[in-house]
This record gives C-alpha cells, structure tokens and sequence, in this order.
C-alpha cells in the first residue's frame, strides 16, 4: 500500500487569473508511514489533503494509490467511482468529529460499515470489528455512549476508529489535536501513530503543532503551493 502524487497542480479562479494552491506538488507515502504537512494557513495544506482524498481533481499530475487490490490513478475517476474509492480505500479524519447525534460511539461504526460498498461484511462481522475498534481507541466503557456523552477528546478517538472501519490503505488526518489539550492532543497523535502503523495505512497529517513532529516518519512544510520535505526533528 502506498500514495504518490507526481506533480500535481491544482488552480482556483481567482478574478480573471487562477491562483496556484499547488504547485507541481511530489509526494510518495508507503504503507505504515506517516507523513506530516506543516505551513501557514492559506499555503496549500487543506488543498493538498482534498487532492489526495478525492474531494478536488487536479487540474495535472497524478495521485497513484496502491492497495491490495491494484493501483489506481485518484486523478483521472469519475465523481462516483471516487465517492466509491472514498468508502471502500480510504478514512478521513476531520478537525470536527462530526458524529452523528443520534447514534452511539460503536452505531457510528456500524453504520460506516454498512456504506463500505459492495463487499459488505455481515452483522457479526460488522459488529466483532467495531468492537475491536472501539476497544483499539480505548472507549470499551463508552461504546453505547452517544456524542453528547463523550468529551471531545474521546468524540476524536470514535471519529479516529470510524475512518479505520473499512480498512483503508489511504488515511487522511486535518489537525486532530486543533480543539484538544496537550495532553489529550498527545493522546490522540500516540493513537494515529499506533494505529496507523498496525493497519499498514499510507497516512498524510496535517498539523500546526511542532510538538508532535518528531513522532512522524517524514515532515513536510507547505508554502505558496510548494511543498519542501524538512526532516524529521529530533525530540525537545
């Protein structure tokens, strides 16, 4: 498993020009590895993780993600067949959990089962992996628990655990840490890390926070649409 975007470029209208959010952007994350994107706001970074989860197509380049069951160019799929690679490849971790009122931390799994595509496992298999999941972010005593119950650090661990349901070979991370603490923010790296290593993920992070920077296996820094590879620093 493994993502690799080849010079992509992306553009918006901008009056009567385009302004370049990314620009002949290369990246190349194996399976099991995190990568970590740094930069100001307004540099390219949300761009970036739009582009790799098929939320935006690139105006050129590739984005190439390896799974087991092939390879395919991200870039060139219809809107469907994205949404499709989106339920079936990949998790995606908002800022925001966005977790559904209504449902219990364990339903909020379920039920992302259930949308995975047409492979679908059944009820008990659904159900024996919820619970793994569950148990793997450390919220066994809270699965029947609904949001409103939940802290926000423990609503981030059920949006992290819901993003793993269907086995993506592609994991995508926007600032999880940006409403925690420290402490619970750390918590919450220590768990992307863990879990993103254990499942073979190819994983982009973005983050603002240096602190957590020397966990990840690659750090990158975005300006003006450039993305520079920075090193990985030492711990404080």
């Amino acid at each position: 498993m493994a993502l690799t975007l080849t010079d992509v470029t992306l553009t918006y209208p901008d009056g009567a020009g385009r302004l370049t959010a990314l620009d002949q952007v290369n990246l190349h994350v194996p399976g099991g590895t995190i990568a970590a994107v740094t930069g100001p706001s307004g540099s390219g970074k949300s761009s970036l993780l739009a582009v790799a989860a098929t939320l935006i197509r690139p105006d050129s380049g590739t984005v190439v993600l390896e799974t087991d069951s092939g390879t395919t160019d991200l870039a060139t799929l219809s809107r469907r067949a994205a949404a499709t690679a989106r339920r079936t490849s990949m998790g995606i971790v908002f800022q925001q959990a966005n977790l559904i009122p209504s449902l219990t931390a364990i339903e909020q799994l379920e039920v992302t089962a259930h949308l995975g595509g047409p492979k679908r496992a059944s009820r008990s298999e659904t159900s024996t992996r919820a619970q793994e999941l569950i148990a793997a972010v450390g919220l066994t005593e809270h699965a029947h628990k609904r949001p409103a119950q939940l802290s926000g650090g423990q609503r981030q661990r059920v949006n992290i655990a819901r993003a793993l349901m269907n086995n993506p070979a592609l994991l995508v991370v926007d600032e999880p840490t940006s409403a925690l603490d420290s402490e619970r923010g750390a918590a919450i790296i220590d768990l992307i890390t863990t879990i993103a290593r254990t499942h073979q993920a190819a994983t982009i992070l973005v983050t603002h926070a240096p602190t957590h920077l020397h966990r990840m296996d690659a750090v990158y820094r975005m300006t003006d649409g450039h993305l520079t590879s920075i090193g990985v620093p030492t711990p404080a």
